[in-house]
């Protein structure tokens, strides 16, 4: 497996645990605030620096950047929430965004299947 393939499925693996996590309502602000951290730490340390094999790879970057920041934007407005309504929504759209970070890591993932191949 290469380093890229390994880092990749690191990252989607913590995606999804956070993702399953908002899903059972195992989350309070302070947990969604230290995930956040340790996700960005992450990407910026062990995703950003690979050497990209395929144009579209860098494109998935740089969108994977855009959402990660705006999920660290729906996690402060979740904190701020005051009414079950709006904490609920809030939820709904930090699990969207899961979605497609995990969704971006697993068209990196099968690029790299097809150069495996």
């Amino acid at each position: 497996m290469s380093l890229n393939k390994q880092k990749y499925s690191a990252f989607t693996t913590l995606l999804q645990q956070l993702h399953s996590d908002i899903s059972s309502n195992l989350v309070n602000a302070d947990l969604l605030r230290q995930h956040m951290t340790f996700l960005r730490n992450f990407f910026q340390q062990d995703i950003i620096p690979l050497t990209t094999q395929f144009p579209t790879e860098q494109s998935y970057q740089t969108e994977m950047s855009k959402q990660l920041r705006l999920l660290e934007i729906d996690i402060m407005f979740f904190q701020g929430a005051r009414q079950a309504r709006s904490a609920a929504a809030r939820v709904n759209a930090i699990s969207e965004r899961l979605t497609t970070l995990i969704g971006y890591c697993d068209a990196i993932l099968k690029m790299d299947k097809v150069a495996d191949d």
